[in-house]
């Protein structure tokens, strides 16, 4: 009986003191929960330098925290102007030893897409959260191989899907979802813009293969609106590409014209070009209709609706989106698009490829 007495008086005490360690654990936690994600921008190109880091001025839960580039010329510019510690600035080859850096808390990939896959699984093997810019990948196989790196590693990854986390988008998005006016029948959507391309005849932009070209660049913005407006995803598609400058446009497609059915019957017609500027929504429904013009700018998203004008302002999108993410990271829930969302858009991209090639409607698994 003594032993058992004492047994159970170990028991308790043992107990009580695996609650406090708990307790002080937790404590520990709370206060070193940082107030900020610090990020880092993988690729200093034109949309990280013009974008990305004043955006990051402007956000309220993350900060430009390091950098990684393969230009010393531009790494020491960006230290200068953004104060970056030396200790933050990284290299392509050294990438990997971010690992032991904590101040940098997020990866942000703003690379060429058909280096995607590399950095992203080499930032979830460091531990790091990642946030991925559009498109995806070269193919839904490296998309799934990202995916399943950041969870292997329990990291979250976020695709860069900005307009997603714009209010006239999102109203759009519960347009479809609530059925506002009615169900819909018809869509219709274009993006694409003139980028004076005569003077970047090398640039990766003109060269599908490394992720270029109509549809990879601007389509993917025609495709998921089509998604998102729906709700649904689509269950066949017929594509054509079009040239009218063979000699510029040598290795990558111009203008892209598909088509996508989703069920019920609804069908979305889209056009992409990286040779004339195109941009705008438009939505027919049974009651009405709703239309977004431009949809894809980098500001000054607006539209109309049969009844009304859609023309909320925020003062930066990138901001947003970064800011969005940031909090996902912060209170541990789902981002707003995951991987598994530029996934669906590029196994989709693989097949009004293949459609465009063979001249054929392909089914959709």
């Amino acid at each position: 009986m003594l032993d058992r007495r004492k047994f159970v008086k170990n028991i308790a005490t043992a107990t009580a003191t695996v609650g406090l360690s708990s307790l002080a654990l937790s404590s520990c936690f709370s206060q070193n929960k940082k107030e900020k994600i610090g990020v880092a921008l993988v690729g200093l190109g034109y949309y990280a330098t013009d974008l990305l880091a004043p955006a990051l001025q402007l956000t309220e839960h993350c900060y430009l925290a390091g950098i990684v580039t393969g230009s010393p010329a531009k790494a020491e510019k960006w230290k200068t102007k953004h104060n970056i510690p030396d200790k933050n600035i990284y290299n392509y080859e050294n990438f990997d030893s971010i690992a032991n850096n904590d101040d940098i808390d997020v990866i942000y990939i703003v690379l060429p897409p058909f280096m995607h896959k590399e950095f992203v699984v080499r930032a979830a093997n460091a531990g790091k959260h990642v946030w991925c810019e559009k498109p995806m990948a070269m193919t839904a196989e490296e998309c799934e191989i990202m995916i399943k790196a950041c969870e292997k590693n329990k990291r979250k990854l976020a695709i860069g899907y900005r307009m997603q986390h714009e209010p006239n988008t999102q109203e759009v998005i519960r347009f479809g979802r609530e059925k506002t006016y009615g169900d819909i029948q018809m869509i219709s959507a274009a993006a694409g813009f003139r980028g004076g391309w005569e003077k970047w005849t090398d640039h990766w932009k003109m060269e599908q293969d490394k992720g270029g070209g109509a549809m990879y660049d601007m389509g993917v913005y025609c495709l998921n609106a089509a998604r998102y407006v729906t709700g649904q995803e689509p269950i066949a598609v017929f594509a054509q590409e079009f040239n009218n400058n063979p000699e510029l446009y040598q290795k990558a497609d111009m203008t892209t014209n598909f088509q996508l059915e989703f069920p019920g019957g609804v069908v979305a017609n889209c056009t992409t070009s990286i040779g004339m500027n195109v941009n705008y929504l438009n939505v027919t429904t049974t009651n009405g209709f709703y239309n977004l013009s431009p949809f894809q700018a980098y500001n000054g998203i607006k539209g109309v609706t049969s009844d009304g004008v859609l023309d909320q302002v925020i003062p930066n999108q990138q901001a947003k989106q970064m800011d969005d993410d940031a909090l996902s990271i912060m209170n541990d829930t789902p981002m707003l698009v995951p991987g598994e969302e530029g996934m669906k858009d590029i196994r989709v991209v693989e097949a009004i490829q293949k459609s465009a090639r063979e001249g054929c409607r392909i089914v959709l698994g």
